[in-house]
């Protein structure tokens, strides 16, 4: 059985292909009882990814949002670079 990650998944208002973000665990236990808040109102939040570096989304241009499971093996924004070789 293959691990999976916690992502975000964003769908724009002006509508292509949705926008997923491997979310670290720390901000996805945060965002998530709040995305209906930031929906709502439109707020802009910076989020941290799971390979340390952060995202500001303007809610004020999603349509839907909401969090989902990927493979660990899927590349989205926000997933750590492994190594090459055995190493990593």
């Amino acid at each position: 059985m293959s691990e999976s990650r916690q992502v975000l998944v964003l769908h724009l208002a002006t509508g292509g292909e949705p926008l997923v973000f491997a979310v670290s665990t720390r901000a996805g236990k945060s965002l998530l009882p709040r995305l209906s808040v930031l929906m709502g109102s439109g707020g802009v939040e910076t989020t941290e990814l799971e390979d340390g570096t952060s995202v500001a989304i303007n809610f004020a241009h999603v349509a839907s949002a909401h969090f989902d499971e990927f493979p660990a093996h899927a590349r989205v924004y926000g997933t750590p670079r492994k190594g090459t070789g055995f190493g990593g």
